[in-house]
């Protein structure tokens, strides 16, 4: 959501030029942005009616209708497409790698027949055949070659490394030792790209006799959308992903494998009593099929609790990763007795020396480079490291800072 979540409130304060996406995205928004503009809509009915807001009345920032109206502007893009937005001012994009049809922005500005290029980068994914950054679903590796003359960059791991262990044979031996003992492990993960990935992962992992054929069930009906999407974009594959779809076809279609879209299917995985895999949203347990799975599993001590993805300070997630004695669902404190663990090599950011290594495939040194989307600390480490190892002019963005591009 946040990459796109702004947009309807932009339509709906006036907006009506095209909205251009990659056409994997488009379709990631027309499931987000209609399921955002309805979440909200609940949030505002629910502090309404607690009072608990400090606005009178609590308001959406847009609504489920709001948010489906601003779907029309999208305009589809390709991957290299050049677009003319005015006789001086081109753009086109290069793949991110981040998520499925993620793409950095890269702008070319003509004037007195010289050309300046400025690269907008997103969210960048991570390297190449990287092996800790598994069950990459979309390309593995950000576009190499670029040529530009000022880059705007994100450093949202520029303060820390992803750990170097491949994580598949400790996530199969967690999945076995859980099923062993009986238990069951429940994964909160992202609808989005993480639940993919992680569907990826565990069919390689019982394919490969690596853990034993327990059921498997994927709880988020924005997941088995997404899923639907994915399988749509088969040219965003990896050849890991593309090869597992040749030999064993679609995920919805896997045996032992349960997507569950409705309630009524959703409440059936809580009369299953044998040990089982349930992946479910939302990521950071804020809300979501997720807690009814953890109300009733969490106070039992043969579960597993797994977590892949990041857990913001406040959050259900967090306080459950760090291993308190309860946990607040559904008004009651629920007993965590269940075990606790958590992967860190399952994020799409790429860190400081994958960044490095995309860097250095640069056809020319950018005359700046600024860097945003991070912490202060993880900014300036990375501006700091770009420094030392690239002899770049590095800066970090401040707010409404202006910029001459020369």
């Amino acid at each position: 959501l946040d990459h796109c979540g702004w947009i309807p409130r932009l339509v709906k304060e006036g907006f009506r030029g095209p909205i251009c996406a990659t056409p994997p995205t488009i379709d990631l928004c027309g499931i987000i942005l209609p399921d955002s503009g309805h979440l909200q809509e609940e949030d505002a009915r629910f502090y309404n009616k607690s009072k608990k807001s400090k606005h009178s009345p609590a308001l959406p920032l847009y609504t489920f209708e709001e948010a489906e109206n601003a779907l029309q502007y999208f305009k589809p893009v390709q991957v290299g497409e050049t677009v003319k937005l005015s006789s001086e001012l081109s753009f086109r994009y290069v793949r991110a790698a981040h998520i499925l049809g993620s793409c950095m922005a890269e702008i070319s500005l003509t004037t007195n027949g010289a050309t300046r290029r400025l690269l907008f980068t997103g969210d960048i994914g991570r390297v190449h055949d990287h092996k800790v950054a598994p069950g990459k679903v979309v390309h593995s590796g950000p576009q190499e070659g670029e040529a530009a003359d000022l880059v705007v960059m994100e450093s949202t791991y520029g303060n820390r490394m992803h750990p170097k262990e491949d994580p598949l044979p400790e996530l199969a031996s967690m999945i076995t030792e859980t099923a062993n003992r009986g238990g069951s492990v429940i994964v909160p993960a992202f609808a989005i790209e993480r639940t993919q990935k992680f569907v990826f992962i565990v069919k390689h992992l019982i394919e490969s006799g690596q853990i034993p054929r327990l059921p498997v069930f994927c709880d988020s009906p924005m997941a088995i959308n997404a899923v639907k999407i994915f399988l749509k974009h088969d040219e965003e594959y990896s050849d890991e992903t593309r090869e597992m779809i040749r030999k064993y076809g679609s995920p919805l279609t896997w045996s032992g494998f349960t997507f569950a879209s409705t309630p009524e299917e959703s409440k059936k995985i809580n009369d299953a009593r044998m040990p089982s895999v349930i992946i479910s949203s939302s990521g950071m347990v804020t809300g979501g099929r997720i807690l009814h799975h953890l109300a009733q599993r969490l106070p039992d001590p043969r579960n597993l609790v797994l977590f892949i993805g990041f857990q913001a300070p406040g959050t259900r997630g967090f306080t459950i990763k760090s291993k308190a004695d309860e946990v607040k669902i559904f008004g009651d404190y629920v007993p965590i007795r269940a075990q606790v663990a958590a992967l860190e090599q399952f994020s799409d950011h790429a860190d400081p020396p994958e960044l490095l290594q995309w860097l250095r495939t640069f056809r020319n040194q950018p005359a700046t480079t600024y860097l945003v989307h991070g912490e202060p600390d993880a900014s300036s480490q990375l501006r700091d490291l770009m420094k030392k190892e690239l002899a770049w002019n590095v800066q970090i963005a401040q707010y409404l800072e202006k910029v001459q591009v020369d």
